[in-house]
């Protein structure tokens, strides 16, 4: 009966190892995920803060010459 009850938590470790390496790789994945999106959220932020004011000028600085 012993050696029934330590084959059983034998198993049980060795599914719970496996289940935790699963939920790691998805939390790995869905941190990932997130990374990305806000980095393929912001950057064109960034570009459009960065460029507007030389589009701007370029179609006043265009005006001007009239």
């Amino acid at each position: 009966m012993d050696q029934e009850i330590q084959n059983k938590f034998e198993e049980q470790n060795k599914k719970l190892e496996e289940i935790f390496r699963s939920v790691e790789k998805t939390r790995k994945y869905f941190l990932w995920t997130l990374i990305l999106s806000l980095v393929f959220f912001f950057l064109p932020l960034v570009g459009i803060v960065v460029l507007l004011p030389k589009i701007f000028d370029a179609y006043t600085g265009a005006g001007l010459g009239l």
